[in-house]
């Protein structure tokens, strides 16, 4: 049976309550931890931070079904940060084709170059969120789950862990508040396990209890994919995945009125480029 605590937060805590949480935690994920392709170790025991940089962006907004035979096939293509620095960004869009989202394949492009100008990959703070849409969390997660490093750092599966034990029936919590409970819970002996436990525990409180994060004050809706700008961004992307198209082209087979906007946008923004009087990845 699941524990759930009443406290009102962080200044509540005493040893019952958090060896209490602890035991549950572990014990779920003693008997229901994942197998996951970026969890195995390499041959001498180390984590690559490429793969684990590589399974953190595609895991953003994105669940771990769709995401497991996405990583194996982009590892396929790209199984080095030296060989995705040396693709071209075309390549790198059509192996991510169906993740969606195609932003976070441009910026694991750039971050592969920015690991090659730097000549090694950084195992701090300070040096992965320099690089490219690499943010503190993702930065933290890659500290973890890379170099098990004790990082804080707070995600959907976090809040739901977290706002389910220890702020039942409050709204409005702030991450302030779930970031002290973690620095008081967290195990700074195996921090990758802990966070690995913490995933798992969260993904199936959210598939049995619901969502608690909408308690969380920093809780967002997804905005509504069907008919957005997004939606249109995600078709040209796959279209030209085929190949080189004209604007008339394009407008036969993506019929939207926001389509030569979105077109600017993208080649601003180095998605896509022009060859000649066509556009191409």
């Amino acid at each position: 049976m699941l524990w759930v605590a009443k406290q009102d937060g962080p200044d509540s805590m005493v040893e019952d309550d958090k060896r209490l949480f602890l035991e549950t935690l572990w014990d779920f994920y003693a008997r229901h931890g994942r197998d996951l392709p970026w969890r195995i170790a390499e041959p001498d025991g180390s984590f690559d931070p490429y793969k684990i940089m590589v399974s953190e962006l595609m895991l953003q907004q994105t669940q771990v079904a769709r995401v497991v035979p996405k990583y194996y096939e982009f590892l396929q293509h790209f199984p080095t940060v030296q060989a995705l620095d040396r693709a071209d960004l075309g390549d790198v869009l059509r192996t991510w084709q169906g993740l969606g989202y195609n932003r976070r394949a441009k910026f694991l492009h750039e971050a592969a170059k920015a690991v090659r100008r730097l000549g090694y990959f950084p195992d701090t703070l300070s040096g992965l969120v320099n690089l490219p849409g690499i943010g503190p969390n993702t930065a933290g997660a890659m500290l973890a789950y890379a170099y098990n490093q004790p990082a804080i750092f707070i995600e959907t599966n976090i809040r739901t862990v977290y706002i389910h034990h220890f702020f039942a029936d409050k709204t409005a919590i702030a991450d302030k508040a779930i970031r002290e409970l973690l620095e008081q819970t967290l195990d700074a002996e195996q921090p990758r396990e802990f966070y690995w436990a913490i995933m798992d525990y969260g993904s199936y409180l959210k598939a049995t209890v619901g969502n608690p994060n909408k308690a969380s004050r920093h809780y967002t809706r997804q905005s509504k994919f069907s008919g957005s700008r997004r939606q249109v961004r995600g078709q040209i992307i796959r279209v030209l995945g085929t190949g080189d198209h004209t604007l008339q082209q394009l407008h036969s087979v993506v019929a939207d009125s926001r389509l030569e906007s979105v077109l600017q946008d993208l080649v601003a923004e180095g998605m896509i480029r022009m060859n000649g009087s066509a556009y191409r990845l």
